[in-house]
């Protein structure tokens, strides 16, 4: 919500709002008169080095954001609260810009947005694409294998770069994991004088680094011997590294169907193993979240890894679930997956206490006492039980034979209440 100030901060005066400017590489040319008489009329004008040399001299005191930023912002604003603030953002403050921040902080009221077009409607702009149907990733302060997850056949994609070397480190993460045939095209200095467009193909790509302020347009296109990694449950086993304890691919689609990952709900994975719940749920959409708990530490690495290779990096890998779940802020799921560890004393119960109202919790045995748990816990809770097992065709000399996995005993509840 952007409409209440965030915790700790004072409401900021109403009868000044902090006037939020875009500019765009174009500068004050570029500006409109409201947006000009906003800077013209504050006291102090907050923004980056080079949003403040665009501005005349004279004027309100200019004063360049520290580094690091948003730790700083809070204090930073609450010293000018009584005097009127304009900060200058690049081409629209709301599209991953400071605007989202200051409205987080302060909320919608203690702004006044004047946007530009963003890097990515100019983007579209020159390259005749429909902006509703572009994906749009950031590589701001987040590794480059966040693009993985969006990476499909045909499908065009913006990247906004950290800085002047982020279209080379695209082009070998494109290359390395079946996209190296994706054309890729270059935007600096969008809307300025000194705007500048680079294309080539990615495997192919030779380019020196140009611009820091820049954007990528991809075209992608898989390479027909590349595995189809997509956004949906049941990524083939084989992209996983590790010791082998992991959710196989067909249990995991199943289990992942019963958990119904909905954008921004935050999952528990007890008992991660390769991480594979996780990861899986968190490449359903880029606002899924997801804490997986693995006692191991030689698994809690692989699951870093794992996750960094699948595109979601942000998943949070803990220790032993109830020696982390001490800590009473622990942040409440809308899911809970218990893959192992059943008969461990107080497990469910812990789980079962924190998840939400309202939220789901999917068990999955593969033991006879684990089966008698969830009998005894479906018999006082609900839910549905429901049991599977896969056969998968292996070589047996020279035939081929059906070889069963150990079967699955799955438990679906609904917390009520």
């Amino acid at each position: 919500m952007t409409d209440s100030p965030g915790a700790g901060m004072e409401p900021w005066p109403v009868r000044t709002p902090i006037a939020v400017v875009g500019i765009g590489a174009d500068g004050w040319d570029g500006l409109g008169a409201a947006a000009r008489a906003a800077v013209e009329r504050a006291d102090v004008v907050f923004g980056s080095y080079r949003q403040l040399a665009m501005i005349p001299s004279g004027g309100p005191e200019r004063m360049p954001w520290p580094s690091p930023l948003l730790p700083a912002l809070a204090d930073l604003l609450a010293a000018h609260r009584d005097v009127r603030v304009c900060v200058l953002a690049s081409g629209d403050p709301m599209f991953y810009g400071i605007g989202v921040s200051l409205a987080k902080l302060l909320g919608a009221q203690a702004l006044r947005v004047l946007p530009q077009a963003s890097s990515a409607s100019l983007a579209c702009a020159r390259l005749g694409w429909g902006l509703a149907e572009i994906a749009v990733v950031t590589a701001v302060g987040r590794p480059i294998e966040t693009v993985l997850p969006e990476l499909s056949h045909r499908r065009r994609i913006l990247v906004l770069s950290e800085h002047e070397r982020t279209p080379a480190e695209l082009a070998k993460l494109l290359s390395g994991n079946g996209f190296g045939a994706s054309r890729m095209t270059v935007l600096e200095q969008l809307g300025g004088p000194a705007e500048r467009m680079v294309q080539g193909v990615a495997a192919d790509w030779s380019e020196p680094a140009g611009d820091r302020l820049n954007i990528v347009a991809l075209e992608c296109l898989a390479d027909p011997a590349a595995p189809r990694l997509t956004r949906l449950p049941g990524l083939p086993d084989e992209v996983y590294g590790g010791d082998g304890q992991l959710t196989k691919r067909e249990v995991r689609t199943l289990s992942l169907a019963a958990l119904a990952p909905s954008p921004g709900e935050l999952l528990w994975d007890v008992g991660g193993g390769s991480g594979t719940i996780a990861i899986e749920w968190c490449r359903t959409h880029p606002a899924c979240r997801a804490i997986t708990f693995e006692r191991s530490g030689a698994r809690r690495g692989q699951i870093t890894a794992n996750a960094l290779a699948l595109g979601v990096p942000g998943i949070t890998v803990l220790g032993e679930v109830l020696e982390e779940l001490s800590d009473d802020e622990f942040p409440t799921p809308d899911a809970v997956f218990l893959g192992g560890g059943l008969t461990q004393p107080d497990l469910f119960e812990n789980c079962w206490a924190r998840l939400r109202s309202g939220g789901r919790l999917v068990v999955n045995a593969v033991t006879v006492e684990s089966e008698m748990l969830l009998n005894a816990w479906a018999a006082e809770y609900g839910g549905a039980l429901s049991r599977f097992q896969v056969h998968r065709a292996e070589p047996l000399g020279g035939f081929t034979a059906w070889r069963p996995h150990l079967p699955i005993t799955q438990w679906v509840v609904v917390k009520d209440g």
